[in-house]
């Protein structure tokens, strides 16, 4: 009886310290930011935090363009909400995310005139599925 109760006890402990899916990707989330922003990822482009809105359930990356693609004109032309949606769905770090029908938004921010919107990109599960 004594076993039965140290194993029973042990399961409860082990299930009450699982976080769920959205305490996982706000706690990465944060952490990410906090350990690696602001950090060039590529020539131009700079992520400046990660976070995640539980409400929503909607992973929000925030960016700073600069340089020749810091210009509302040639992101327009050169449309980039296709190539960000084909990315998303052969992330395969987001398969967790994307399984469980999260979302996903992309904001871009200009260098040259500070915190003005470029471009922003929302995606839902029926987008990248």
């Amino acid at each position: 009886m004594k076993k039965l109760l140290i194993v029973i006890a042990g399961v409860l402990l082990m299930t009450a310290c699982q976080e769920t899916l959205e305490e996982r990707c706000a706690r990465e989330a944060k952490e990410y930011s906090k350990k690696n922003c602001p950090a060039p990822i590529a020539k131009g482009v700079t992520i400046d935090s990660m976070s995640f809105d539980e409400s929503t359930h909607t992973l929000i990356y925030s960016y700073t363009l600069e340089g020749a693609i810091d210009d509302t004109a040639v992101i327009r032309h050169n449309n980039p909400r296709d190539q960000m949606l084909q990315q998303l769905k052969n992330a395969t770090a987001m398969k967790p995310y994307k399984d469980a029908g999260y979302n996903f938004r992309y904001t871009y921010y200009s260098k040259k005139k500070k915190g003005e919107k470029l471009f922003e990109a929302t995606f839902q599960e029926k987008d990248y599925r």
